[in-house]
């Protein structure tokens, strides 16, 4: 131990004595030269470093943004999706049972209530368990009923609606809206507020269909 500290010391001391001895022949101004040079040498590193840095923090902001997009595409073709009935919708919602009292459900009634449900942002909306309801869904009259999106419905009609649960009410209790005209009409509605709605039935999104809004004229 006590020959390799002996031996580290002298080639230390052996370093330095060359270090001395390079610069021992320089003038002042030659120093002075020598100085400038690894000062300037050193700014440049230092330059080169914080570019390095720079270079590596926008690659971490554009990984994060990205991944940022990636998110975002994601979130809309989710959004997309759902609005075009093409994947099961569970959350709050209301359930709405229609039941002919004393007259019949008119298509129109039964189209102007869905679009109410669809400006209070109704993310899913499905009838008797059976039929998805989107923007392109048909509406047809029926001998014994409602044709809604191919399949013939009857009375009891029962809406099941995903969506803000108090947004979706006050959307059909407005005055002059649909819960008055169908009232008026002989048709009695009960509406419930849950906590769970599931929307499992889909449509298929390759097929035309006609806009709730043209199949009522």
């Amino acid at each position: 131990m006590l020959l390799a500290v002996v031996g580290f010391a002298l080639v230390t001391q052996v370093r330095s004595t060359a270090a001395q001895d390079e610069y021992a022949g320089y003038q002042e101004q030659d120093l002075v030269d020598v100085l400038t040079g690894l000062s300037v040498a050193a700014e440049r590193a230092e330059s080169e470093l914080t570019q390095l840095r720079a270079a590596r923090d926008d690659l971490l902001t554009d990984s994060r943004s990205r991944q940022a997009a990636l998110e975002r595409v994601r979130e809309e073709a989710t959004d997309l999706a759902i609005l075009a009935g093409a994947v099961p919708v569970t959350g709050p919602g209301l359930r709405l049972t229609l039941t002919e009292e004393s007259g019949r459900l008119q298509v129109e009634d039964l189209v102007d209530t869905v679009q109410e449900l669809r400006t209070a942002y109704a993310e899913a909306i499905e009838l008797d368990d059976t039929v998805r309801v989107v923007a392109q869904t048909p509406f047809r009259d029926a001998v014994g009923g409602i044709e809604v999106g191919g399949v013939e419905l009857s009375a009891p009609y029962v809406l099941e609606v995903v969506g803000d649960p108090a947004a979706l009410r006050g959307a059909l209790t407005f005055a002059e809206g649909p819960l008055e005209l169908l009232d008026r009409a002989g048709v009695e509605v009960t509406i419930e507020e849950l906590d769970r709605v599931d929307v499992e039935s889909v449509v298929d999104v390759a097929g035309p269909g006609v806009a709730p809004g043209d199949a009522a004229q």
